[in-house]
């Protein structure tokens, strides 16, 4: 090999001095070579530094900070690890703002850690306490999890986090915008000051500006930069559509774009969970295998959901935004925003599901007349040139053209091209969810039962954590929904007698979760 050649080669995970079984277990899954952020967060965080990364997701963050998190642990496998003051207590902890970020970042974490024979436990709510406390018990060196389960099995004195050597806090921004940074304080100081902290946000908003200044010991900050140099705003490698669309006629456009030349897999977002179940059951009624994730369903509806997504079983996930968050699945090749975005950070967030780690993807964003002046203001936000819509119907030649949809296509899938298992084909697993049925009463995983499979009752854990509900727009628009009295209050359900006529006693309210 030439010296040339030497030069301009590929770095690889065991160039940055990552332990052998860690480059091996890495090397077992097909990855060899670091992304540019996991480049540069290497040595720093290999070097004990703490660390502030500024990358949205899909940039590989997860083992930029995952790979130094388990070097700094000590396996079983290793002969000190009976010198430990505390053998088997957590001596690594990552924090993530949903369940299903927590999932991904578990998984991630167990891959690389497979050959070193460190032990991941992940933590979050809407799955029974018994076998999580159970696993705490038989000894994890690392945890994964959601702020408020976390939190409650500190209080319960089942979770220990004085041995914890390195913090990880990712997205941070989306903790703060679900409301759970005084809870990711009250984690931090439950750990030693000694610890290594690595923080990791797509935005810096002042108040995680002020949660780094105050937890974390001269950080370097880390940013990496998108094609385009700037903020993350946009990126090169999505090709965006929008068009101005009738309610009436949303479906059958749909039905059409989903039938689109070299199509993979798809997300489609929606505002609110009723039209994510909706829309959900309308495509598998027309053939399409489609599944629907929101907080009306239970953790193991979402993950039966995600499952067959990922596994292919099916290609279109309908989801809302908040469930949505920290959903990372490879090949989206497209993006469909159904219900226009609340504003430009929302939009950004819902794309960047596509085109990611250097791949290309399509986004397509219906606005209804009513939406105009909402997109107005995300349009010149983003600089997107879009400041007018063409109005378009299912029957627009320009809409077969921009996407490349066969003419011949329908409302319908044909049934030759039916090939995916569908919904069905991927089981349900039994969390232990109190009071749920778990999932919808659809294969398309939309609509709920009429009890226990849909909304929770008081008291009921939001959907990243496990922590009491505090209120979204997305519960307010939910409760709205569901109707109300002329007084504006909620409506009441009446109890029927056995001689027919309507009890005066009212059912106690339900909070929809997302």
């Amino acid at each position: 090999m030439s010296e040339s050649e030497i030069t301009t080669a590929e770095p690889t995970f065991a160039d940055f001095g990552v332990h052998a079984d860690i480059v091996a277990a890495l090397a077992d899954a097909g990855i060899k070579h670091p992304f540019p952020i996991q480049a540069m967060t290497l040595p720093v965080a290999l070097g004990g530094h703490d660390i502030i990364g500024q990358a949205k997701t899909g940039t590989g963050k997860t083992l930029g900070f995952g790979v130094p998190m388990l070097a700094r642990c000590v396996s079983p496998k290793d002969a000190a690890f009976d010198d430990l003051p505390a053998a088997g207590k957590p001596q690594a902890l990552a924090v993530a703002p949903t369940r299903e970020l927590a999932v991904q970042v578990a998984g991630d974490l167990t891959t690389a850690a497979k050959r070193r024979g460190i032990r991941v436990a992940t933590i979050y709510g809407g799955r029974a306490f018994e076998p999580q406390v159970a696993q705490l018990k038989a000894g994890v060196e690392v945890v994964v999890g959601t702020p408020g389960r976390l939190i409650d099995l500190v209080n319960q004195g089942h979770l220990d986090l004085s041995y914890v050597r390195s913090v990880v806090l990712d997205e941070a921004d989306e903790m703060l915008d679900l409301g759970f940074l005084p809870d990711v304080e009250k984690l931090l100081a439950m750990t030693p000051a000694s610890r290594q902290t690595m923080l990791f946000s797509a935005t810096m908003p002042g108040a995680v500006v002020a949660l780094a200044r105050r937890y974390m010991t001269q950080p370097t900050h880390i940013r990496a930069m998108n094609e385009e140099g700037d903020d993350g705003h946009t990126v090169k490698a999505i090709e965006q559509f929008v068009y101005r669309a009738h309610a009436m006629d949303k479906v059958e456009m749909l039905a059409r774009i989903l039938q689109a030349k070299d199509r993979g897999l798809t997300i489609i977002f929606t505002r609110t969970k009723r039209t994510a179940a909706k829309v959900s059951d309308e495509l598998t009624e027309r053939g399409f295998a489609a599944a629907a994730i929101h907080g009306d369903l239970g953790q193991g509806a979402r993950e039966q959901a995600l499952r067959a997504f990922r596994t292919g079983k099916v290609d279109i996930l309908v989801a809302t935004d908040v469930a949505a968050r920290g959903i990372d699945v490879e090949n989206v090749t497209h993006v469909v925003n159904y219900q226009c975005p609340e504003d430009e950070k929302t939009y950004v967030h819902r794309i960047g599901r596509t085109g990611r780690a250097g791949n290309t993807g399509v986004a397509v964003t219906f606005v209804d007349w009513d939406d105009m002046p909402r997109w107005a203001l995300i349009n010149k936000a983003l600089d997107l040139g879009i400041a007018e819509p063409p109005e378009t119907y299912s029957s627009s030649e320009h809409l077969f053209a921009d996407l490349d949809i066969p003419s011949s296509a329908a409302g319908t899938l044909p049934r030759s091209e039916r090939t995916r298992a569908g919904l069905a084909a991927e089981r349900v697993e039994d969390l232990g969810e109190t009071g749920k049925s778990g999932h919808g009463a659809k294969s398309g995983g939309g609509r709920s039962g009429s009890r226990g499979g849909g909304s929770r009752g008081r008291g009921s854990r939001d959907a990243g954590s496990g922590r009491p509900r505090t209120g979204t727009a997305e519960s307010a628009e939910s409760a709205g929904s569901r109707g109300s009295d002329r007084s504006g209050g909620p409506r009441r359900r009446r109890r029927r007698t056995r001689g027919g006529d309507g009890g005066s006693a009212a059912a106690a309210p339900t909070l929809p979760q997302d």
